[in-house]
């Protein structure tokens, strides 16, 4: 079975507006490598179009981010677009059912962005490692990282990096894997 991996930027505040953190070319960098680890991309609507009118086609300025992911094969989760492209297929449905089928299949992982729909995911247990970038600011506005999640989710760390802007990238796995993993 394939990991699902989260990883997003956020602010010591818990800002996960993307206007509100400049990433520099060292995290677009390590980005770059945590998305060439995975055979395919889960974003909801939002983040599927943000992504696309960044990072879509020839950059101006050669971005590592970028060259990775403009080819990458993406799955799109909407019930309000009616078709996609950019190496894309849209996910409608259940989504449980859906993104348990995409684990299934095989590769070395799945990486999902986003905000709400990464929540969702938590929520259903669905998703086997987070990585928070935790940027040395304090953006004083939102959205904040999962907020309105219905169940706390208990993780444990397992990776931790620190770079020359300050922001440091922690990477955490559930921990009820944990306690399969130690009965196994």
């Amino acid at each position: 079975m394939q990991p699902l991996r989260y990883s997003i930027n956020v602010t010591l505040d818990g800002c996960c507006d993307h206007r509100g953190i400049t990433p520099d070319l060292e995290l677009h960098r390590r980005a770059a490598e945590m998305l060439a680890r995975s055979d395919s991309l889960l974003f909801g609507r939002v983040t599927y179009e943000m992504m696309e009118a960044a990072f879509r086609g020839p950059q101006d300025e050669p971005d590592p981010f970028a060259a990775v992911i403009d080819p990458a094969k993406k799955y799109v989760v909407s019930s309000t677009l009616s078709s996609v492209d950019w190496n894309a297929e849209l996910i409608r449905g259940d989504l449980a059912e859906a993104v348990t089928a995409l684990k299934a299949a095989p590769g070395q992982g799945i990486h999902v962005g986003g905000v709400m729909l990464p929540m969702a995911l938590a929520e259903l247990g669905l998703i086997d490692e987070y990585e928070f970038v935790v940027h040395p600011r304090v953006a004083g506005h939102g959205p904040r990282l999962f907020d309105g999640l219905r169940t706390p989710l208990d993780l444990e760390q397992v990776g931790r990096q620190e770079y020359a802007s300050g922001a440091v990238a922690m990477r955490y796995i559930p921990r009820q894997a944990t306690a399969s993993q130690d009965r196994s």
